[in-house]
């Protein structure tokens, strides 16, 4: 493919040089350049590509996509034959269309199904994947657990890839024999324009809470970079089939969404009317019961998820397969055969007498949400475990200690992913929600900064019923403190307490 070809659907301001050379990469990363390269400088949060302009063309860039204005004189250290120099508005925008050219737009080839939402997105991508497997489609899937692709499994590098990763790996799919692609796509994705260059088909809403503050200005900030997903890639470009939007509308921004969205929605809720709802509802440890009632009919559901929020989350998916044309019946034995999302809710104590469960809640609202399924299913105490993220949105913090040791009979305040800020720092952040609340309002809790340490002592002190839940991580497999990033895996660190405590005698298992 020639850079004339790569640049037909940009809006180019200016572009000298010859445009009838093959190119054989796409990059945005000048350390990946080598001859025949297309490089886009794309002004970073940290860094400007604009800056290795002349490393880009040492290395046998073909051509350059800048922003304009442009001027030459930024590749003064270059001595040799410059590339071709196109100029646009917007490089960031640009390097998605560029890459899905490249890749021969993937996503064109794909019913995408795109998932956004503070929380709630992996469990509905993974139920959407199996329910769609079980229908006979092949999928793919990229999310924050992993990348799936046929038999394959990448580790994520992001929830959603950057835009080249994005379109590659879509085009893996595409050559797999892939027919749908159900991606997680992040708020931090759509800010930073990762998924330009693909057109979705079926679009959901989960929720809107507090996260990610660090990086957005505020909520109506956050609220704006989700909404892109119902008003820009969801639109009508090259693809003639129906379009969908499925919304929460039990969340107030759902609400917003359904004014403001692009194209025909199907509403979900609990609370509410909607097109999608769950009546009859029976909550166990052993899993969840309802009858779901969908544009198409009603039906019962028999799911091994456990909680009212993954009520929510087999609505939306159930709404995705209803627009996928499943039948009913096939709806109903998917969710019946799909056991569980790693580190969603995940029991890793099957055969003692306490309930020891890990969950990727990491924000108020999916803390407060693990509580109330927790508070619905237990037998004993409930003892939290949970800590913050370092170098992230500390206006969470306080919220999360408040909501903890409300929600709880014992807390373990301990560290996340501290990464640059001294753990004792964020723990005392968390801990001034707790003091704001009167004593009455609140559990007993202890201060533990080393996580381990902290999942071992709880679990030492449970006793028979008690449930013990460790939240922050999930299905992670990795802490990050400093620099550095260390094996720690809360599922491992558990089991490992547990036949600890087990071999002391001090409890009998099952």
């Amino acid at each position: 493919m020639t850079l004339a070809d790569l640049i037909m659907t940009l809006d180019v301001v200016s572009q000298e040089g010859d445009l009838n050379v093959e190119v054989v990469n796409v990059t945005e990363d000048s350390r990946q350049v080598k001859p025949g390269t297309f490089f886009v400088a794309v002004k970073g949060t940290q860094v400007d590509g604009h800056e290795f302009l002349d490393q880009a063309c040492a290395q046998g860039a073909t051509g350059l996509l800048v922003e304009a204005p442009f001027s030459k004189a930024k590749l003064a250290a270059f001595e040799g034959r410059l590339p071709a120099i196109v100029e646009v508005t917007d490089t960031r925008t640009a390097l998605g269309s560029v890459a899905s050219r490249f890749w021969s737009e993937p996503s064109c080839a794909l019913t995408m199904i795109g998932v956004t939402g503070t929380n709630g997105k992996t469990t509905v991508t993974h139920v959407a994947k199996g329910l769609l497997e079980a229908s006979a489609r092949k999928v793919g899937l990229l999310g924050t657990v992993g990348y799936f692709i046929g038999a394959e499994h990448f580790s994520a590098s992001h929830t959603t890839p950057g835009a080249v990763a994005l379109q590659s790996l879509l085009s893996q799919m595409v050559k797999g024999g892939a027919d749908t692609a159900v991606l997680e796509v992040s708020s931090h994705a759509l800010a930073l324009d990762r998924v330009a260059g693909c057109e979705f088909d079926i679009v959901v809403f989960t929720n809107l809470t507090q996260d990610h503050l660090d990086f957005h200005r505020d909520m109506h900030d956050y609220f704006q970079a989700k909404l892109r997903l119902f008003q820009e890639y969801v639109l009508p470009k090259t693809k003639s089939s129906p379009k969908r939007a499925i919304v929460n509308i039990d969340d107030e921004w759902g609400q917003r969404i359904l004014q403001q969205c692009a194209v025909p929605v199907w509403s979900y809720s609990i609370r509410h009317s909607a097109d999608l709802s769950a009546t009859d509802l029976s909550l166990s440890i052993d899993g969840t019961t309802f009858t779901a009632v969908t544009p198409i009919g009603s039906l019962p559901i028999h799911s091994s998820l456990v909680g009212e929020h993954n009520v929510y989350n087999l609505l939306a998916a159930i709404g995705i397969g209803v627009e996928c044309g499943m039948s009913l019946e096939m709806i109903q034995q998917g969710i019946r055969t799909f056991r569980a999302v790693p580190g969603r809710f995940e029991v890793v104590s099957e055969g003692y007498d306490i309930a020891v469960v890990v969950d990727y809640a990491h924000t108020e609202d999916a803390l407060a949400r693990l509580l109330a399924a927790a508070q619905v299913l237990k037998k004993g105490r409930i003892i939290t475990v949970f800590g913050c993220g370092g170098d992230r949105d500390r206006g969470k913090r306080p919220k999360m200690g408040a909501v903890a040791v409300q929600g709880s009979d014992l807390v373990f305040v301990t560290s996340d992913n501290p990464r640059t800020e001294d753990p004792s720092t964020i723990i005392q952040d968390i801990e001034q929600g707790i003091l704001a609340l009167p004593e009455s309002q609140r559990s007993d809790y202890r201060l533990i900064t080393d996580r381990r340490v902290a999942i071992q002592v709880a679990i030492q002190e449970a006793a028979p019923h008690d449930m013990v839940l460790i939240a922050g991580k999930g299905h992670e497999d990795y802490q990050i403190i400093g620099t550095e990033r260390f094996h720690f895996d809360d599922r491992e660190v558990a089991r490992d307490a547990l036949g600890s405590r087990a071999k002391t005698g001090e409890w009998a298992g099952k």
